[in-house]
């Protein structure tokens, strides 16, 4: 068995490194050309929303469609800081770096002291976490950005650009996905306490809020780089295909073995049945403030991923119309599969985006808008459990051990003694041999 998950896992490894390969050369060569980039970059993009979206709502039953706002809050925390790197400012990278680690710190704090009474409420637990995440900002701002802003500015400053570059952008794309994590924990304690439908109108309401505060960025919160409606510009463009495919094969790799551990077990038996999952003794909250967070977390790494490739950034990129793809691709796709999401994500972007704008006649293009739905509706008809349904490749797939192949050893019973005596002493008080 361990050398038919060996084969497994180098069948996997070999095929993404070819894919790796070939797509590299392609644009290496210029065969694809810049239109084709940005449709590979971005149904990675999608793609990667989409697999966060497949564990809140496919593998945890969580209707959401909040995931744009937070591929929203990625994208402009990880532009924000390579834009203020690039001009010489480390604040935006100490800030959200020491801010998150000491929110986080704080978090299991707060986690153990209110463990120690009996049933906190939901809004107690809300309080206590906001007022926890503001004083963890509040020292990063007031305390570590003046210490730490010229060592980090002498030290990663110091190196050369090819040296600098790829460290300051991983840990952008850090600082959006930690972030993003931050602000679905906060969002999620009040809301997962309701019921699907429910919870799937917040969440919907949460992107509408993300973008108007984008819009305002420049006037209600102090980021005037940003530029509210007229867009952010000057983000460099960091984005490349190594960048594109490892984070995507990290996000697959993180999701795999989460699903495979005790934790994804439980996150997964929420959604078959939430009562029978409280009743065997799972922590059903904590379970969906984790896939919601993972998932979220999966978000803003996308949204890094995405500002770095247009380097241009706009709220209307970001509204509520918008977060419906990631959930047209899950379903789609197949709803617990990890493999109809990733397949489904560059089908759609290459559908949607890419060969209908080549095949309607100029001036049709919106007609696009009119194709997919009746494409979708079509599949829905005839294959409703999505074109994967429940398949996954080997090595996404969970092996079960194999059943035992040899009959249990009998053990052959001793002497039969003859109970007689030990009756006749219990009755009589004498034994006869």
């Amino acid at each position: 068995m361990l050398s038919r998950f060996r084969k497994t896992d180098l069948v996997f490894l070999a095929s993404a490194l070819l894919v790796f390969v070939v797509i590299q050369l392609l644009l290496s060569f210029g065969i694809l050309n810049h239109f084709w980039r940005g449709i590979i970059f971005w149904g990675a993009a999608l793609t990667m929303v989409a697999l966060g979206l497949n564990l809140i709502y496919g593998f945890n039953g969580q209707f959401s469609l909040g995931q744009f706002g937070f591929y929203a809050i990625g994208a402009y925390t990880a532009a924000d800081i390579t834009y203020r790197w690039v001009r010489g400012d480390a604040s935006g990278l100490v800030v959200v770096l020491c801010g998150s680690l000491l929110a986080l710190g704080l978090y299991i704090l707060l986690s153990r002291f209110l463990g120690g009474f009996y049933r906190v409420s939901v809004m107690t637990r809300f309080t206590f976490s906001v007022l926890v995440t503001i004083l963890a900002f509040w020292v990063a701002v007031q305390v570590a950005a003046p210490v730490l802003n010229p060592i980090v500015e002498a030290t990663i400053g110091g190196l050369p650009d090819g040296v600098s570059q790829p460290i300051v952008f991983f840990l952008a794309l850090l600082g959006g996905g930690a972030t993003a994590g931050i602000a679905s924990f906060l969002f999620g304690i009040p809301v997962l306490e309701l019921g699907s439908d429910y919870f799937g109108i917040a969440t919907l309401g949460f992107t509408i809020i993300v973008k108007v505060l984008l819009d305002n960025t420049d006037t209600i919160l102090p980021f005037p780089e940003m530029k509210g409606a007229r867009g952010m510009i000057g983000i460099p463009q960091w984005t490349t295909w190594p960048w594109v495919f490892f984070s995507l094969m990290l996000i697959v790799l993180v999701m795999r073995n989460l699903l495979h551990s005790s934790s994804g077990r439980s996150i997964v038996s929420v959604r078959e049945d939430e009562r029978a999952a409280q009743l065997v003794g799972i922590d059903v909250a904590t379970s969906k403030i984790l896939a919601f967070v993972i998932g979220s977390v999966f978000a803003g790494l996308a949204g890094g991923i995405r500002a770095h490739d247009l380097a241009f950034l706009h709220p209307q990129s970001f509204n509520f119309i918008q977060s419906f793809n990631p959930l047209i691709i899950v379903v789609l796709g197949g709803l617990g599969s990890i493999t109809g999401t990733v397949f489904t994500g560059f089908l759609w972007i290459f559908l949607l985006e890419g060969l209908l704008r080549l095949v309607l006649p100029q001036g049709f293009e919106t007609w696009r808008f009119v194709i997919y739905p009746l494409v979708l509706l079509l599949v829905m008809l005839l294959r409703p459990e999505g074109l994967m349904g429940g398949y996954e490749i080997p090595f996404l797939r969970r092996e079960m051990p194999p059943l035992p192949t040899t009959a249990p050893t009998e053990v052959s019973p001793g002497p039969i003694r003859d109970p007689a005596p030990q009756v006749a002493a219990e009755t009589t008080g004498k034994v006869t041999v």
